[in-house]
Order: structure tokens, then C-alpha cells, then sequence
């Protein structure tokens, strides 16, 4: 569903990830893992267009979308939840949703992600900056999820959110997955919650993939270490 290819990607003079290689398939979560500063927002803003490849190619199911401008990946197929989530502050919950409809042409946010998410059919009327830090996580999927993609890319979803809300938020992914049929692709520092709903886990270290394990037979001390200070 989505793969990368040698790809490369620099601010000016300075290399930041370094020839990554992997495929995420059909209805599969991968969960991108790794401390800060080793490259998976960078990685994340790749995908989305946000920053451009200095070398490689990055393609969504058969088609490249490597040369697309981020609005164009929407389209395609890719839809991005971005670190610290950006919704509109100002802009009512149901507002924040529909600015996500823009590429599929409707005009009513559709019924089954209220059914998702019912704490955003209570509160559509409010503003999106009076919601707590898990609400407005789940706008930002929310608003994410109705321009219907193929793969859905969160860049550290549970970050500033309380462990209880973090559970929920794994339930709500998984059932996302299947019921919906995406591929969801996470970047990600708390290994629980990576454990609680990644197919596969990767490890980025330094702009480099160093480590690949399937959920199944997971060496957590291992991945434990990558992930320490």
C-alpha cells in the first residue's frame, strides 16, 4: 500500500534520513519508533509532501507520488495527523472536521465518524481550542479520516495525553484498521502503545532504519534500549 524507496531527504547542506527502505501493506499499522532528534517527524513530513526527497521514491500503492505537493498526496490517498495535532483553535469541532472533506467533494461529515469518535458528535458545536489534548487528538484523526485515505500517518499521537486516553486511542486505531480497511503507519516514542497496536515495529536511529521486528516474538528489551537517553 505504501513504499519507500532509497529515500533521502536534507535541510540545505544537512542529510537528515539516509536511504530508508520499507513497505507497509494492506490494513497493516507499522509503528515507527525511535528517541527525538532521530528523524520520524522529518520522516512523517516526507511522506506527506511537507518536505521534500533529495533522492528516492515514495509511492502509494503503484503510483509515485514523489513529485506531488502535499494537497495532491490528499488526494491520492495519504492523510497526515501531525505532531501537536493543528486544528483550528477557533473553528468549531464539526468546522475542524469538514476542512478535511475538501478533496472528496461532499459537504456533510459523514455519520460513521461521529460513530468513531462520539465525544466530537457531543461537543460539534465547540470551539476546538476548549477541548482537552485526547479531544482534539481525536479531531485531528477525525478530520483526517474523512477524505477517505488509503494510509492514515500520525506522528506521535500520544504525546501530551493521559495514559487512560492513550488506551482508548489504541482501540479506536485498531478498530479504524479493520474496519475501514487502512493501512496506518505511527510514529512513535511510548512502547506501549506502539506494542498495543503495531503489525510491525521499526526503529529509526540516526536517519537510519537499524532495527525490524513483527509484533509477534517482539524483543522489548531490545527495542527498550534503542529508545533510551
Amino acid at each position: 500500500m505504501l513504499s519507500l524507496s532509497n529515500l533521502h531527504v536534507a535541510y540545505g547542506q544537512s542529510e537528515i534520513l539516509h536511504g530508508l527502505d520499507f513497505s507497509v501493506a494492506p490494513r497493516e499499522i507499522v509503528a515507527i519508533m525511535g528517541r527525538n532528534g532521530m528523524g520520524k517527524t522529518t520522516l512523517m513530513k516526507s511522506l506527506m509532501g511537507v518536505v521534500g526527497a533529495s533522492a528516492g521514491d515514495i509511492r502509494l500503492g503503484e503510483t509515485s507520488v514523489t513529485g506531488l505537493k502535499s494537497h495532491e498526496r490528499v488526494a491520492a490517498g495519504l492523510a497526515y495527523v501531525p505532531q501537536g495535532r493543528m486544528i483550528f483553535s477557533t473553528m468549531t469541532v464539526q468546522e475542524n472536521i469538514e476542512t478535511g472533506l475538501t478533496v472528496t467533494g461532499e459537504t456533510r461529515v459523514p455519520d460513521d465518524i461521529y460513530d468513531l469518535f462520539p465525544v466530537l458528535l457531543e461537543m460539534r458545536k465547540r470551539r476546538g481550542g476548549n477541548l482537552s489534548g485526547g479531544q482534539q487528538q481525536q479531531l485531528a484523526v477525525a478530520r483526517a479520516l474523512v477524505s477517505r485515505p488509503k494510509v492514515l500517518l500520525l506522528d506521535e499521537p500520544t504525546e501530551g495525553i493521559q495514559p487512560s486516553i492513550i488506551k482508548d486511542m489504541a482501540r479506536t486505531l485498531r478498530r479504524i484498521r479493520d474496519e475501514k480497511g487502512l493501512s496506518i503507519v505511527v510514529s512513535e516514542q511510548v512502547l506501549s502503545f506502539a506494542l498495543d497496536i503495531a503489525d510491525r515495529v521499526l526503529v529509526l536511529e540516526n536517519g537510519r532504519l537499524v532495527h525490524e521486528s513483527p509484533r509477534a516474538g517482539i524483543d522489548e528489551e531490545k527495542i527498550a534500549r534503542f529508545l533510551s537517553v
